[in-house]
């Protein structure tokens, strides 16, 4: 019972049961769409969708873990303050400017998706999500090592949007429903975490007293430029890393149609509910890497491989078993309009093995400030993954499109690394003080 408690407690299982929470929600909603509405509404939702991510990256800015890196860089808590509600007003202002921009270009490629109720669900779901600003407060809390209220707090609204989202398909609504209770939960989930900042956020030093809430006011165009110069490598490599994880999706449903685009998603979304596991645990380690950087390069190293290590061996079981079992869930959840998916499963589902370390090579960029890096292999990542959609899914429909992403997840999140200099010197690095730590252990 004690130990029930211990990981029900654990940071890790908060931040994890979040991830997981949303992830399932996810995939289940995927299942009852599919089962209700068909493989052509589910893709018409997968493409929305999908557009919805290109935004992520403006309303992020990469500046999660890069304005926590910067602060603990600052002398006073004013000026740390300062720097976070900059960063703040800066994801706010350039969500909004990027969903409207995001909208215009939706509607130019996709005038036949504005009909009906999508006419307006389309619109708010992407202005909305400009809200997604306010989880640099989470961020922040995190480094403070306030881990489960905001992961519980997110857990909690998606759950009652997902409870929500299903009684209206079982009322008969339709794709326009789930756009806006998304739309609301982006909005929702925003503000309850800057709430939960406001109550439970400490001094930035002891001595100092607990900053006063958000206002505009505080915004600082030196720090600004600070934050922007530094992270606009990340944001431009986020925005390209959305492109190669999420323009399958969309270049399927111009190409084949939102049927074998629905298809598609029905796999893609099962594979990629494992991604949950290497995306929060690189958060919950970001600070413990972080720190063991400051300590010692060694120190470091070790830490560094050894979470490799951990994240891959993970996604190679899972790869394997959902490889030997991919048709008896495909054909359990979705029914045998969806046989197609089968294929896609077995190849998609293979890509984890490098999206895994890809996580965590990223955190590993930007503590070592290779930033430049980052956008390299998504861009190359992006080219290939466009190049290999336009020549394979004519020819080879959905199933060449899982290939082309195999391929281009690999070479952006991993083989990448053997073409930089420095990459290739700190991984040979990681193998030398592995065996070097072993042989100072043995020698005691």
């Amino acid at each position: 019972m004690k130990l029930l408690k211990k990981l029900l407690m654990a940071r890790a299982t908060a931040m994890l049961g979040d991830k997981l929470v949303k992830l399932a929600a996810g995939a289940i909603l995927t299942v009852f769409v599919a089962r209700m509405l068909g493989a052509s509404e589910l893709g018409i939702y997968s493409i929305v969708m999908a557009w919805s991510a290109f935004l992520v990256p403006l309303t992020s800015m990469g500046l999660n873990n890069l304005v926590v890196r910067q602060m603990t860089k600052l002398p006073t808590g004013q000026e740390a303050m300062t720097m976070l509600y900059t960063a703040v007003s800066i994801r706010l202002g350039l969500g909004l400017l990027g969903g409207g921009l995001m909208l215009g270009i939706f509607y130019l490629l996709n005038p036949q998706l504005f009909s009906g109720h999508l006419s307006y669900a389309i619109p708010l779901l992407f202005v909305l999500q400009a809200f997604f600003g306010f989880l640099l407060f989470e961020f922040y809390l995190n480094y403070q090592g306030t881990f489960r209220s905001p992961a519980y707090a997110k857990s909690l609204i998606t759950l009652v949007s997902f409870a929500f989202k299903l009684w209206l398909l079982y009322l008969g609504f339709g794709i326009a429903s789930l756009l806006l209770l998304t739309a609301l939960e982006f909005l929702i989930v925003g503000l309850a975490q800057y709430l939960i900042y406001r109550s439970k956020h400490q001094p930035f030093k002891e001595d100092e007293q607990r900053w006063p809430g958000y206002s505009p006011r505080y915004f600082s165009l030196s720090h600004s430029k600070i934050l922007l110069k530094r992270s606009a490598w990340l944001w431009v490599s986020g925005i390209v890393s959305v492109i190669y994880l999420k323009i399958d999706i969309v270049m399927l449903g111009s190409i084949a149609g939102t049927e074998q685009a629905g298809i598609y998603a029905a796999a893609s979304r099962l594979s990629e509910l494992w991604y949950v596991f290497p995306a929060t645990l690189a958060v919950r380690y970001y600070p413990d890497m972080l720190k063991a950087y400051e300590k010692s390069w060694d120190g470091y190293l070790l830490k560094l491989r050894r979470f490799a290590l951990m994240f891959f061996s993970a996604a190679l079981a899972i790869a394997i078993v959902m490889s030997l079992t991919a048709e008896w869930i495909i054909l359990l959840l979705f029914g045998e309009g969806f046989n197609a998916a089968i294929t896609v499963l077995r190849i998609h589902i293979w890509a984890g093995c490098f999206i895994f370390v890809r996580y965590l090579i990223s955190q590993h960029l930007v503590i070592t400030e290779q930033e430049p890096l980052s956008l390299f292999s998504h861009g190359m990542g992006a080219l290939i993954n466009v190049v290999l959609n336009l020549w394979w899914i004519p020819e080879y429909g959905i199933v060449g499109a899982a290939w082309a992403t195999l391929i281009s997840y690999a070479y952006a999140s991993f083989f990448f690394l053997f073409f930089a200099k420095s990459t290739r010197s700190q991984l040979w690095q990681l193998l030398k003080v592995k065996r070097a730590a072993q042989t100072h252990n043995g020698n005691h």
